[in-house]
């Protein structure tokens, strides 16, 4: 049984040591190169006294990157992933909870540094993937290491608007990646084409199968999602057969006729997360790649990434959402109502999720952290805890789990209790629109409706009004040349409404 991430690289080393495991247009990275350059790493930090500490690794996005993540574990530290086109103040936020001792960057964010209120240590990652390997002192290093320690940070959004960072070990990412890997059935000829940041906990769904099955990830140059049909034959030309990706990345292919001109030749298993993917913009994916596997997965950052999934496995009307389906292997998902009970069948409830999957907590936020991770309400016989997703599903007539909206996306509106989402959804449903997010003005009593597309506001009105009961008709309807997206593909929904904020004032 496996007990360190890192095990997957040493099992796969000898049979595959010169085939390509992470590239992008410029540099290619044979496992081998993997191994010597994350040994070198992890030798250099034991050398300089780090061990069990949080090590930042800011540097582009790039090969070498996924390297110093790798070199840090072999340390036996733990990574904490930034990125040189994060706001400074996040970053700086993100400084003060962590107060780090290491930063492994590179020539491109080296000079960034000086400007943050940082006295630790910084090493040039061209400086240290070199460095003399000591075997004897990363062999101790793997002799105390155990299953739960951590191997990552990974920031989220607080709601107090100080960044969270959750804490993952080497036992919740290996559960993850064999069950994740069990579904979406990744092999030696998997080629991943890598889209979200790798300073978001979604790259793992590439990072480790590339190293457990010797399969390799193309990253993907950032610009080309701007560019669809660039983006395809970004994908063509270098066989990519399997992408994981946020929702918007697929849509905006879709949504702008791209298949009428080209196709993914290669790409047989689409998985994607973040949003709901609107059946319209699905159906055009379907019909376009009909042989494909696609597969609709959920999961929060605080239960190591994904927790359940949905192969889509029938068709659906265009006001219908797809399942987030089942829970992975050795996970279980409990719904829980108001008064923390299982509701009756058929009703809605907080999604809740135990097992190995569930991660360590916040770092250095004991107080967020027992607000999370709770006893679970249904077993007081021992200690068993939970994860409260915050988010609100229920099982359809078929046993599906169904994600239907956030707890603070539900609002009450005219005396009636109306889930934001189920707007959406409607709004997405019209051939003119491209995406759709709907907000709520607490204090005025005002629902705010966001789109992007061609259709007039007025047009769009008209539609809703149609379609859904006068007290869900948006009082504000706002049409975008292109809807807001924040760094991991999700809509920003805190910029369109600090936007209506302005506007309104």
């Amino acid at each position: 049984m496996l007990t360190n991430v890192m095990q997957y690289l040493e099992q796969t080393l000898p049979r595959v040591p010169d085939k390509t495991a992470f590239a992008n247009e410029e540099c290619a990275l044979t496992f081998r190169q993997v191994s010597d350059q994350a040994r070198s790493i992890a030798s250099h930090l034991h050398r300089e006294g780090f061990y069990k500490k949080p090590v930042v690794v800011f540097m582009k996005k790039h090969p070498k990157t996924i390297v110093a993540f790798f070199g840090t574990i072999y340390a036996g530290c733990y990574y904490v992933p930034l990125d040189e086109e994060m706001p400074r103040h996040r970053i700086e936020l993100i400084f003060q909870t962590l107060q780090p001792g290491a930063i492994i960057c590179d020539d491109t964010t080296r000079e960034m540094i000086h400007g943050f209120n940082y006295s630790g240590k910084t090493y040039l990652y061209d400086d240290i993937c070199t460095a003399p390997v000591d075997e004897a002192a990363l062999a101790a290093i793997r002799d105390r290491q155990i299953d739960t320690d951590p191997i990552y940070i990974v920031f989220t959004s607080g709601s107090t608007g100080v960044p969270k960072g959750v804490m993952a070990c080497h036992r919740s990412v290996i559960d993850y990646i064999e069950h994740l890997s069990e579904v979406l059935r990744f092999n030696e000829d998997t080629v991943f084409g890598n889209q979200t940041p790798l300073y978001f906990d979604a790259c793992l769904k590439e990072v480790y199968p590339t190293l457990k099955y010797g399969a390799t990830t193309y990253i993907i140059p950032k610009q080309l999602f701007m560019f669809p049909i660039k983006l395809v034959e970004f994908l063509n030309r270098y066989r990519i057969n399997t992408v994981c990706w946020v929702v918007s990345a697929l849509t905006m292919i879709s949504s702008f006729r791209t298949f009428e001109k080209i196709k993914p030749e290669y790409l047989h298993t689409i998985a994607f997360a973040s949003e709901v993917f609107p059946i319209k913009q699905f159906n055009l994916w379907r019909a376009a790649l009909p042989n494909a596997r696609f597969i609709n997965l959920y999961g929060p950052t605080e239960v190591t990434g994904i927790c359940c999934y949905y192969e889509v496995d029938r068709e659906f009307s265009l006001e219908e959402s797809l399942p987030v389906g089942k829970p992975f292997r050795n996970t279980d998902i409990i719904l829980l109502d108001e008064n923390n009970k299982e509701p009756a069948p058929g009703e809605q409830g907080e999604i809740c999720v135990r097992g190995t999957c569930l991660t360590l907590g916040y770092y250095r936020n004991p107080e967020k952290t027992a607000e999370a991770f709770v006893q679970n309400p249904l077993n007081d016989l021992y200690p068993e805890l939970i994860y409260r997703t915050g988010d609100l599903g229920k099982y359809n007539e078929r046993g599906e789990l169904v994600f239907l909206s956030r707890k603070d996306f539900q609002i009450k509106h005219m005396g009636h209790r109306i889930e934001l989402g189920e707007i959406e959804v409607i709004v997405n449903m019209h051939p003119q629109v491209h995406s759709a997010c709907c907000l709520f003005d607490n204090e005025k009593k005002k629902i705010i409706l966001f789109y992007a597309g061609d259709a007039a506001p007025g047009e769009m009105t008209a539609y809703i009004k149609e379609k859904l009961p006068r007290y869900m008709v948006p009082n504000v309807v706002r049409r975008l040349d292109t809807m807001p997206l924040t760094p991991n593909g999700k809509i920003d929904r805190n910029l369109l409404k600090t936007q209506y904020e302005n506007k309104e004032n």
